[in-house]
């Protein structure tokens, strides 16, 4: 039996938010499709040259009261990164908080806009601790 993974689903109450809190962590828009019967929107991004790991946006033009709620039941998106110190000071700067700070120099722990938990790993060897991540507290949950 053969299978192919296609992407990984979640509903978002501001489009505009969404897709610039995932540019920030490096994904690009590859596609978008616009329904106009059934009042949706859909926005796939991905990391470069990665189309076949994306994340669908699922926007509901009519709102969608639901959200945010905690969506610790859907689990998580995971992505690996260069230097995970370099990218949760990018997303502090730009204003996201880091719920699981890399205090381990492997993983951590961010929101997106839309309470969707993404985790972020360090690409090969944990780096050495570092301040301020290694002394940081949790700050809410993953």
């Amino acid at each position: 039996m053969g299978i192919e993974y296609l992407h990984t689903m979640v509903r978002v109450k501001d489009l505009d938010a969404s897709i610039a809190f995932y540019k920030l962590l490096g994904l690009e828009e590859t596609r978008r499709f616009e329904n106009e019967g059934g009042r949706f929107t859909l926005v796939f991004l991905s990391p470069p040259g990665q189309e076949n790991a994306s994340v669908e946006l699922t926007y509901n033009w009519d709102g969608d009261e639901g959200l945010p709620s905690d969506s610790r039941h859907f689990g998580h998106l995971a992505y690996r990164v260069d230097d995970i110190y370099a990218t949760c000071q990018h997303l502090q700067d730009n204003g996201v908080t880091i719920n699981r700070p890399p205090r381990d120099g492997h993983m951590a722990f961010v929101r997106s806009p839309d309470n969707v938990s993404i985790e972020l790993l360090q690409r090969g060897d944990n780096l050495p601790p570092q301040e301020p991540w290694a002394s940081m507290e949790n700050t809410g949950t993953w």
